[in-house]
């Protein structure tokens, strides 16, 4: 069981609950406002995106140990196994929910209905129905959403170009992030139409992981893409090391998981965005309704290319990519 004395600090990593009390005990006068932050990641994992976030609060004037406590949880496997998680924030008496994910949304909407919700690495939040519309959400749900017309095409398009006989590919997701739908449809849609075949294999542990890349490295696959979870950011350096030993080029959303080993990423910065939302975090506990709050669009997507990764996987990555790349890791 966790200790749930504000007089110390609390660091649980790699089991089933990862509680960061930060600033707890101190001495303060006026209000002290309590953010809980709700992700399927252990802290370790996430520990980019909350320092982000607080320092993009302390800018504001929220200061840990003055007027702001921030907890952190998550479960060990998910949060229908693991529901005390969310309802230990809920007895806490949280005054906003920073959601990491749609799983951790979708967890905190139904434990904690009244309290405001900001997410962020949310793919369709629309069609996932955790808001009503991105203008006006419409009820406790609002922050920041991945969603784009046009990002899973483009994802498809930088594989052919990494790997221009690409004939077959991998696709993995987490059948639990309803949030990746949206996406998943583009890239099927982008398959089909270049006349591509591809087989999509569900998987969010370092097993289910180890499995996938086995069935495509068997199957034929040229290359694989990899759809946006908190998974591929808890198991990044496996899955590069995975795809190393397959031989398998991969493409990703996000930049994390390219630092740690993989092919390239193509999406928007989630660091950017932990800081992006501490405004909507700001505006709230001001006294603003979620509702009331537009839920906002990536307005840069960035193209990260570990070249490094490249050579060991035997890949020539074309001048004209280099050029074009927001970063290339040697």
């Amino acid at each position: 069981m966790l200790d749930h004395s504000r007089r110390r600090f609390i660091m649980l990593l790699g089991s089933a609950v990862a509680a960061w009390p930060l600033a707890a005990g101190a001495q303060q006068t006026g209000r002290v406002y309590r953010i809980g932050i709700l992700a399927t990641m252990p802290l370790a994992s996430a520990a980019g995106l909350v320092e982000s976030f607080r320092n993009s609060l302390r800018e504001r004037g929220y200061v840990e140990g003055q007027n702001l406590i921030i907890e952190f949880r998550s479960p060990a496997v998910s949060f229908e196994q693991n529901p005390e998680v969310v309802a230990e924030l809920a007895r806490g008496g949280v005054d906003v929910i920073l959601a990491l994910g749609t799983p951790p949304v979708v967890a905190a909407r139904r434990a904690m209905p009244t309290i405001p919700i900001v997410m962020i690495g949310v793919g369709d939040p629309v069609g996932s129905g955790l808001v009503a519309g991105l203008p006006r959400p419409g009820g406790i749900v609002t922050g920041l959403s991945n969603v784009a017309s046009d990002l899973g095409g483009k994802m498809v398009d930088l594989l052919r170009e990494i790997v221009p006989g690409v004939l077959r590919v991998g696709l993995t997701r987490n059948f639990g992030n309803t949030g990746s739908a949206e996406l998943l449809r583009q890239i099927e849609d982008a398959l089909r139409a270049l006349g591509l075949q591809f087989d999509i294999v569900d998987a969010s542990t370092a097993a289910e992981f180890d499995d996938a890349f086995a069935y495509f490295a068997a199957n034929g696959a040229n290359g694989v893409v990899l759809l946006p979870d908190s998974s591929l950011i808890e198991h990044a350096t496996r899955i590069a090391q995975l795809a190393e030993r397959t031989g398998l080029p991969t493409v990703f959303q996000h930049r994390e998981s390219v630092v740690a080993g993989g092919l390239l990423s193509y999406g928007p910065n989630l660091n950017d965005q932990a800081r992006q939302v501490a405004a909507h975090v700001d505006r709230i506990l001001k006294g603003a309704q979620p509702a009331d709050l537009p839920v906002e669009q990536p307005t840069k997507f960035e193209l990260v290319i570990n070249l490094k990764t490249a050579r060991a996987l035997g890949v020539e990555v074309p001048p004209t990519l280099l050029a074009l790349a927001d970063e290339v890791i040697e």
